[in-house]
């Protein structure tokens, strides 16, 4: 037996019977040879870490735009940040670990640069729209290694492009139709919830936007006055619940998914919407909305030719805007509409 038919076996072992399996996947999009190690949900995992999209995260925004200090998120860190979350609560209910990691640390790959403002500038300018997690799903499918993407593997795929919950989703309670087939996804969608929430209150009162007792006083005494509080209560809400309910679904209770949602409504109007923080993002809406004026001129000099030819300009200059960093976005636009200075020595 091979070390990862072993390791196959050894899941069977110790994971419940709910959890998904490497040897039960649904398969890749193209068929490929097993490799002699790892079994599949770490092989996506793997490739994940190793590809340039997930590289790229570091230089993209979270929340606040170039800050100056050294310890804001982001969406890197916010991605790691989810990725342990979600893996604390797989191993209490014996689910994948590593199949829970692969999607939270691929389900943000295709976020635009600037964060939520870069995605609605995009969403407005392409035809018809743009949302960061189907974009995530074509990083994995289509654009990496060099247009043959990741071949990952159906439930990374299946939990990647379920995570978003938008301004007022849950993160529990859906319909089977609009769940992540796996109790790994659905874990994926809430531990998203949890780590924004709470690094991004984080990162306000760091920067000043907040203060700790600005907060509502309701989620606070429910769930907790710090950060790592609030994350404790949420996850043992998680697990415990889940736990209760036998493992059919992600489960949360009432009282406290309530106070969840009402920390990010919060957060929401003094935070994300706040007219200090979102004075930058205007900015980097025109930056965006120039730089998609100047591809469309000059598509060949800067889009992929084959996506051209087989997708038409749009889907190439959202493939290429999306994909930068925050500051190859800034360093492009300045070549591109700053003037240089005119010498003659």
């Amino acid at each position: 037996m091979r070390i990862r038919e072993q390791l196959e076996a050894r899941e069977h072992e110790i994971l419940v019977a709910a959890a998904a399996k490497s040897d039960r996947s649904r398969g890749r999009l193209r068929v490929e040879d097993e490799d002699t190690v790892r079994p599949a949900f770490q092989r996506d995992r793997d490739r994940i870490i190793h590809c340039k999209a997930f590289r790229r995260l570091k230089h993209k925004t979270q929340v606040f735009f170039a800050p100056t200090g050294d310890h804001y998120r982001t969406r890197l860190t916010h991605t790691l940040e989810v990725s342990q979350i979600a893996r604390t609560i797989a191993k209490v209910l014996r689910l994948h670990e590593e199949l829970t990691e692969a999607i939270a640390l691929g389900h943000d790959l295709g976020h635009a640069p600037f964060g939520h403002a870069g995605e609605r500038v995009i969403d407005t300018l392409m035809p018809g729209g743009f949302n960061h997690y189907e974009q995530s799903l074509r990083i994995v499918d289509v654009l990496e290694n060099d247009g043959r993407g990741l071949n990952l593997t159906w439930e990374v795929r299946d939990g990647i492009a379920k995570h978003s919950k938008g301004k007022s989703g849950a993160p529990v309670g859906l319909t089977s139709t609009q769940r992540a087939n796996t109790l790994e996804g659905q874990i994926m969608r809430v531990a998203d919830l949890i780590a924004y929430v709470n690094h991004d209150i984080d990162d306000a009162i760091r920067a000043g936007l907040l203060r700790a007792e600005d907060l509502p006083a309701g989620p606070v005494a429910m769930l907790g006055a710090t950060s790592s509080a609030r994350i404790s209560s949420l996850v043992n809400d998680v697990v415990t619940q889940t736990l209760a309910g036998e493992r059919t679904e992600i489960r949360m209770s009432e009282p406290i998914l309530a106070a969840m949602l009402e920390l990010r409504g919060f957060l929401f109007e003094a935070v994300y919407e706040n007219s200090l923080a979102t004075e930058e993002f205007k900015k980097a809406s025109d930056i965006l909305s120039g730089l998609w004026e100047k591809v469309h001129e000059r598509p060949m000099a800067f889009l992929d030719r084959e996506t051209v030819e087989d997708e038409g300009v749009d889907a190439a200059a959202r493939d290429f805007v999306a994909g930068m960093t925050d500051r190859y976005a800034v360093r492009l636009f300045e070549q591109l509409y700053i003037p240089k200075p005119w010498a003659i020595e």
